[in-house]
């Protein structure tokens, strides 16, 4: 889901992830590729480009950090029921 938003509204996604102040300068950077897509320089997809990649990795950070924080949870409690 935080993938297609990632596509489709690049801040929301960045936002939905916990990260209000990316969301911030992404959204600026999103509204300037949008506004040079209007306008004929080759400058504007290349910049609502790189919002979009930014707001993937962004999101593939955040399923990272959640894995993470659920394999350290389950090895603190593996190593509780050994003891």
């Amino acid at each position: 889901m935080r993938y297609l938003l990632a596509f489709l509204v690049p801040p929301l996604a960045i936002l939905l992830s916990g990260r209000p102040f990316q969301a911030v300068f992404n959204a600026l950077l999103w509204g300037l590729g949008l506004v040079l897509l209007v306008l004929p320089f080759v400058p504007g997809l290349l910049t609502w480009a790189l919002a979009i990649v930014w707001a993937v990795l962004v999101v593939n950070a955040r399923n990272r950090e959640a894995r993470d924080q659920r394999l350290v949870e389950q090895a603190v409690a593996r190593d509780r029921s050994l003891r």
